[in-house]
């Protein structure tokens, strides 16, 4: 499939994101949006529409992750599907006028910034189960409708300038499949990350990663590799990286957070091995530890930026390249994560 030209950007920008894939030295991701909008007293029904309606917060969470030292940043977008933003009252053009705002105000953040930073297209999942995983539409959504939400999305974000795109939170290794598809019509590179919990197989007794949708990292590969939704092509050769977010354990804290992120990045990397595939890169960025409630009705997350941040050594070790933080994660722990990647990187 022949990419699509870009309309608004230049080329040398992306070019720039690719040489720096070709460096070991890992990346620092941000942390989380959502959490960050709260933390702020910003409660939507959906958080893109804070776009438009609290724009200053918006660059300000951009603007504190990229002085905490993110060199990359993800744009609020992650629920900026029509499939969503239909729940909040919009429609398709406020959904596209939405995203372009968004691609904006993280540009805006970058340039006052003064600092080399690129820019991430984020692209969630769509609401509920979508028809590949369903088997139905009473509840589910069909998969032509699943796909133009993303192309409409991705194809913004592209048109808009941004220097990579990435799909997170995948609950459905086919839907991240539809999504790839799409996004590859863009030439600009992937990021596919899926969010795990822990499952044990009863006949192995071994502990599997596995999404909501039942999906292993490997699963992912091989749904990537020979996907009948993509016309047969392999999918997995537009996707530069790979990796897991958010996700936890309310039960096992050995599995939730930054031990989540290090299993799963090992799981990941088992998989890429047993395949045989070679060149992605890993991403990991998982949420703060598990959300609850303080004495005064707030919501509060249990991994503290230090504790956070001595796990970081473990998760470059295991493979991960790009690294930041999901739900619950502020500037503070990626200012951590700056210094333990700083501090490696010495050893």
């Amino acid at each position: 499939m022949k990419p699509l030209a870009r309309l608004t950007e230049p080329q040398g920008k992306i070019k720039i994101f690719q040489e720096r894939l070709k460096s070991n030295e890992p990346i620092l991701y941000d942390g989380g949006f959502g959490s960050q909008l709260f933390a702020r007293g910003i409660e939507l029904t959906n958080s893109t529409l804070a776009n438009e309606l609290h724009p200053t917060a918006v660059i300000d969470i951009h603007s504190d992750y990229i002085n905490a030292g993110a060199e990359a940043i993800g744009t609020n977008t992650f629920v900026a599907s029509p499939l969503h933003l239909e729940m909040a009252g919009q429609d398709i053009l406020g959904a596209q006028r939405l995203t372009r705002l968004a691609v904006q105000h993280a540009k805006a953040a970058v340039e006052h910034s003064g600092k080399e930073v690129y820019i991430a297209g984020s692209v969630g999942p769509s609401p509920g189960a979508i028809e590949a995983d369903s088997g139905d539409t009473t509840f589910g959504i069909p998969n032509k409708d699943a796909r133009e939400a993303h192309k409409l999305v991705i194809h913004t974000l592209a048109e808009e300038g941004v220097d990579f795109l990435c799909l997170e939170t995948m609950f459905s290794a086919k839907e991240a499949a539809i999504a790839v598809d799409v996004a590859r019509e863009t030439g600009l590179p992937i990021a596919v990350n899926l969010t795990y919990k822990w499952t044990k197989e009863r006949r192995t007794g071994n502990i599997v990663y596995r999404t909501d949708w039942g999906n292993s990292p490997a699963d992912l590969l091989e749904i990537l590799m020979n996907d009948e939704l993509a016309g047969g092509d392999s999918l997995l050769e537009s996707v530069s990286i790979i990796g897991v977010n958010c996700g936890a354990e309310s039960r096992r804290d050995e599995h939730t957070g930054m031990p989540y992120a290090i299993a799963g990045i090992q799981q990941l990397h088992t998989a890429l091995t047993e395949t045989g595939i070679d060149g992605k890169w890993m991403m990991a960025y998982p949420n703060a530890g598990m959300p609850k409630l303080d004495e005064n009705h707030n919501t509060v997350y249990t991994q503290t930026p230090s504790e956070m941040a001595s796990h970081v050594p473990a998760l470059i070790e295991a493979g991960a390249y790009l690294i930041g933080g999901c739900c619950g994660t502020t500037p503070k722990h990626i200012e951590a994560f700056r210094e333990a990647i700083a501090s490696h990187r010495l050893t």
